[in-house]
């Protein structure tokens, strides 16, 4: 571990896809890096690594989709509808889903900078291919996609945060394992000078002459939880990593900093009733249970209360799993028949799931533990309340129900197709929306509007995006769009010692 003067140009707190984007920027930017990470190596990459690895960005054509994936065959080409997501659908859709709460010029710097800053990742060995698989639905023979999302990355977030790390290595980044930062040191003008930190061998101080916090949201803190999200959230699975537990938050506030964002909120889906308390490195993402938009959601009553078919699950998964906190023992139960089990996500076939499989509603029921009566009434009044029409996953469309509360506004189909089958799915939360002011260049600002001179932020602590809900995909953006700016921003304000002139 470094100790003494100058450690580094600029630190880095945290190992995910924000921080590496953040050190790899300022290291080209000719800044001397060096990654301070809470978790031990064998845990590295932050919530990053439980990600699908989907990254949302606008684009106009499949040549602009082809500066990630590299030109695609004319079979390729054939074979899929891409469309358009112009850079208006992206800002329109963050503020739709925040309703006009997310802080405009956040928004406007993420969707002008997504693309740029992903083909960037690319030049670092980050691979990317069309997300047919989870994104889209054959129509006609093509592959149609929905929601605004086109792309991942090869091999998920493990595929990511390896690509990243080993640009590190090539660029000769020192990353320091099981290192907690602690606490901001302060200059005599009140801007950084080190970074306090914990490791098996004691506290010490880290000197640098900026740092970038990029080290998570609170969402693996039970107390802040309680304390921020409400009653309950302590009881919350965490989906991904254990070390996120407001550690930048709290030293930047610490510091002066100034909160923003909406502290009361959190990105949280349907994860399996049966996952662990944290997120399991070999199954990752595979947890979730997204293709709640085919069937109904019912609680251990039988009840339904969500409008399943709302919008594409990309803007209702998470904002639906506190609906699923707020249920009876906090569970839920994803219902299906055989004319959309073929539909369903790669993640419902894993063997770690809790799910039953019934040739009737009532033992479908039984097998799960729902109330039987229930489950039954709310089965007829829902097959009753479907109307007629065709029924296209890719598109909203408008196969509703009439007549019962609450309503399901798409792709709905009467559930009279058995062998009938049954997932049960709790709260897993994902990232915590509130976290820490910062402007265009990503200076952290202080309660007097001012920038703390030498801290930068980047990554889930940012706050301001996201209020209520979320647009799928788009926090990997963000991660890496901020992640670049701070590590430039951070290079730019911290010019090595050797290239300074005393003047005279």
């Amino acid at each position: 571990m470094p100790a003494g003067a100058a450690a580094a140009d600029v630190a880095v707190v945290g190992a995910g896809n924000a921080a590496l984007n953040a050190a790899l920027s300022a290291a080209e930017a000719g800044a001397r890096v060096l990654v301070l990470e809470k978790a031990p190596q064998e845990a590295r990459g932050g919530n990053s690594y439980y990600t699908g690895g989907l990254f949302r960005f606008p684009y106009e054509s499949v040549d602009d989709v082809e500066e990630l994936t590299g030109e695609l065959s004319k079979a390729e080409r054939g074979s899929v509808d891409l469309g358009a997501y112009k850079e208006a659908d992206f800002y329109g859709d963050l503020m739709r889903v925040s309703d006009g709460l997310a802080d405009a010029d956040l928004c406007d710097l993420l969707v002008t900078r997504a693309r740029p800053a992903l083909a960037a990742t690319r030049k670092w060995g980050v691979r990317w291919a069309l997300a047919t698989g989870r994104q889209a639905f054959k129509v006609d023979g093509r592959f149609k996609f929905f929601g605004g999302l086109a792309c991942e990355c090869v091999g998920a977030g493990k595929g990511l945060v390896d690509a990243l790390f080993q640009a590190c290595e090539r660029q000769g980044i020192e990353i320091a394992y099981d290192t907690m930062a602690a606490k901001l040191i302060l200059d005599g003008d009140g801007g950084v000078a080190g970074i306090q930190v914990r490791t098996p061998g004691g506290v010490r101080d880290v000197r640098c002459r900026a740092a970038v916090l990029a080290c998570g949201g609170f969402e693996a803190n039970p107390e802040m939880r309680a304390r921020y999200l409400g009653p309950g959230w302590d009881l919350a699975k965490v989906r991904g990593t254990r070390y996120n537990t407001g550690d930048g938050i709290h030293m930047a506030l610490e510091a002066g900093a100034q909160p923003f964002g909406h502290y009361a909120g959190c990105h949280a889906v349907a994860w399996d009733a049966g996952a662990p308390p944290f997120g399991d490195r070999r199954i990752a993402d595979l947890y979730q249970k997204h293709s709640y938009p085919l069937g109904i959601v019912v609680n251990v009553r039988g009840e339904r209360f969500v409008d399943e078919g709302a919008d594409f699950r990309n803007y209702t998964y998470a904002k639906y799993g506190k609906e699923v906190l707020r249920q009876p023992r906090r569970l839920a139960f994803q219902i299906f028949d055989q004319q959309v089990v073929r539909l369903l996500r790669d993640e419902y076939r894993i063997p770690e799931v809790t799910s039953a499989s019934a040739g009737t509603v009532r033992e479908l029921a039984d097998k799960l533990e729902i109330d039987a009566g229930g489950l039954e009434r709310t089965v007829a009044a829902f097959n009753r309340a479907v109307s007629e029409g065709p029924f296209n996953p890719a598109i909203l469309d408008g196969k509703r129900t009439t007549g019962i509360t609450p309503p399901k506004s798409n792709w709905a189909l009467r559930l009279d197709s058995p062998p009938f089958v049954g997932y049960a799915v709790t709260c897993g939360i994902t990232f915590t929306f509130g976290g820490l002011r910062v402007d265009r260049q990503a200076r952290v600002i202080d309660l007097q509007e001012r920038p703390i001179p030498g801290l930068y932020a980047a990554g889930e602590l940012v706050g301001g995006l996201y209020y209520e809900n979320y647009p799928g995909g788009s926090g990997l953006t963000a991660g890496a769009v901020f992640g670049q700016i701070a590590g430039e921003s951070a290079a730019d304000a911290s010019p090595p010692a050797h290239a300074r002139t005393t003047g005279g």
